[in-house]
């Protein structure tokens, strides 16, 4: 297998289906120059704004300056780190990209900026998720905090305005990388995500986990707030926003929960830069932040953070089981259960995936579901009758694995409507409701096809245009002038006919950059 593979074959097949081929072959020499000018810059920028650790993770990581990084190089790296990498195209799931960083597996772009947008591009590409992302693994305890960030972000439960605004993100994306695009495309595209952001009816958990993750893995500066050092991705790898982000335009404060209150703007170079002391100081923030969350906090407050979100997400039993399914209503109690939780019931919406430890037990059940709170046994079979510390009163026949019939309640001597079909289950606490399914390999296995992702059609005649975007004389310039870069003896004479030759295309300043640098290097 090669090293590649060994990553892929870790991976659960919900992940795996994400993964695209890099295909090397694929990238053109206009491309590679593309890599090389940027990386050249920025290890010039960076020997002394960056962390230490930056240049030395570099070559500790697999990545070089004069050619794109394959993932089999990367990935023999990475695995001495207890790394790997895999490839995907553009932006993924919030929720796929969080979990394979908890796994320790990073989610590298396999699309490379053009040369238009060399100083910064609006979507993902393998200079921001290698040459950004990948050096400061190399340091682990920076790597343990990537780990965890992930995992948080993947506990934290996000909202259907969030699905809404994450494909309007991806459509910007697209349709800002395709050469062909139109005004009024770019324009209505620029609509949808403003719409989708109006569209928010709170901040989810999930939205300020994204926060924390920007102003740290992405934006974070690090050190003294009068001498900082680099150590955000999104910094590394951008030559523009490299340069300016320690000198004087740009405030910094002290790092604190405040970044996860604090939006940020991906269209333009940020204004204001959060310092941390050292990598212990993301711990610590990281710690306060996940005691906000309803997978720590569970009870009441869990629960209404679940339906108010109208997503599918997972509550955790006190006896181990996770239920996975929608929260759709809470009936309050007459009395708190346990701290933290007077809620005597709670709705759910099927389908209903029942699992302990992440692995699922049975199958999904297509209807209704019910959580009852307090103590109390539900026979196998048979009839039964509880009274719970609630208030709540409940009797029917019990059917067998956990499927009750003919189900009827009381509350404060009220009838409570109940549907007479269900799933029921008993606890007398409920430690934690955490986002998405407890089980996401046999949740995709069952429900993935409703919700597929795959490249869509935009994404694809995208990289189409952008192929075929480069006029076919200018294709073979940029072939010889790499070429010649890469033989051991430079032809001066042709060198000069390169440099005549690129006139004829005046707007391509990159490949005058690399003839002028050859013979440079010849002179």
């Amino acid at each position: 297998m090669t090293p590649t593979e060994r990553t892929l074959a870790r991976l659960p097949a919900h992940l795996r289906r994400y993964v695209v081929s890099q295909d090397y072959a694929s990238y053109t020499p206009r491309d590679q120059a593309v890599w090389r000018h940027i990386l050249r810059q920025l290890r010039g920028q960076l020997a002394g704004k960056a962390h230490p650790i930056y240049l030395e993770g570099l070559e500790a990581t697999g990545i070089g300056t004069e050619r794109i990084p394959s993932l089999d190089e990367m990935n023999e790296q990475l695995s001495k780190l207890g790394w790997g990498a895999v490839s995907v195209r553009g932006f993924i799931p919030p929720a796929v990209f969080t979990e394979l960083q908890s796994l320790g597996v990073l989610a590298i772009a396999a699309d490379i900026r053009t040369h238009e947008h060399i100083q910064y591009t609006p979507a993902p590409d393998i200079v921001h998720e290698s040459a950004g992302h990948a050096p400061i693994i190399a340091n682990a305890r920076y790597a343990e905090y990537l780990k965890r960030c992930g995992l948080v972000g993947f506990k934290a439960i996000s909202t259907v305005e969030d699905e809404a605004v994450f494909q309007a993100i991806r459509n910007l994306s697209v349709v800002k990388e395709d050469p062909s695009a139109t005004p009024e495309q770019i324009h209505h595209a620029e609509a949808r995500l403003d719409a989708a952001n109006q569209s928010r009816r709170y901040v989810s958990e999930s939205t300020r986990a994204s926060r924390l993750y920007w102003w740290t893995a992405e934006y974070g500066l690090i050190g003294s707030l009068d001498n900082p050092r680099i150590y955000g991705a999104g910094l590394l790898s951008s030559i523009g926003e490299a340069r300016h982000c320690l000198t004087s335009e740009v405030k910094k404060v002290p790092l604190s929960l405040q970044c996860a209150d604090t939006e940020y703007d991906i269209t333009r170079m940020q204004p204001q830069l959060f310092v941390a002391r050292d990598f212990e100081h993301l711990f610590q923030v990281l710690e306060e932040f996940e005691a906000t969350l309803a997978w720590k906090r569970g009870g009441d407050y869990g629960l209404q953070e679940a339906l108010r979100a109208g997503t599918v997400n997972h509550l955790v039993l006190a006896d181990g089981r996770e239920v996975t399914a929608r929260v759709v209503e809470m009936l309050p109690g007459l009395h708190p259960v346990a701290e933290g939780l007077s809620t005597a019931l709670v709705r759910l919406d099927g389908p209903v995936l029942v699992s302990r430890g992440g692995k699922a037990e049975g199958k999904p059940w297509p209807g209704l579901a019910l959580v009852a709170f307090g103590a109390g046994e539900l026979p196998d079979r048979g009839p039964f009758q509880l009274e719970l510390a609630s208030g709540l009163q409940l009797q029917g026949f019990a059917a067998g694995g956990g499927e009750v019939l003919n189900l009827r309640g009381q509350l404060a001597g009220r009838p409570v409507a109940l549907p007479s079909v269900a799933q029921l289950f008993l606890t007398p606490r409920l430690p934690s409701v955490a986002g998405g399914p407890a089980d996401p390999a046999t949740w995709d296995r069952w429900f993935g096809e409703l919700n597929a992702f795959t490249e869509g059609e935009g994404e694809a005649q995208a990289r189409a245009k952008k192929a075929t975007a480069l006029h076919p004389s200018l294709a073979a310039l940029y072939r010889e002038v790499r070429a010649q870069r890469e033989s051991k003896s430079l032809d001066v004479r042709r060198l000069e006919q390169l440099a005549r030759a690129v006139s004829d295309f005046p707007d391509d300043w990159l490949l005058r950059t690399e003839i002028d640098e050859l013979r440079a290097a010849r002179a």
